[in-house]
């Protein structure tokens, strides 16, 4: 595993869910084109799968 990862929201989630509205803020994306780096944990691998769908990840 990486030691951290590279969370860029690339699409909306206008039309989501609001559970993964929540994750999407709760990793802290903001704005369309965003990255944040977080930490390659099991807890944040899992918010990932929440809203893969919106999200591209790349490991560092």
């Amino acid at each position: 595993m990486a030691e951290k990862l590279k969370i860029t929201l690339v699409k909306s989630p206008i039309g989501a869910i609001p559970k993964q509205r929540a994750t999407v803020e709760a990793l802290g994306l903001k704005k369309l084109h965003k990255t944040v780096e977080m930490p390659d944990n099991s807890a944040v691998r899992g918010m990932i799968q929440t809203v893969r769908h919106l999200v591209k990840v790349e490991e560092i």
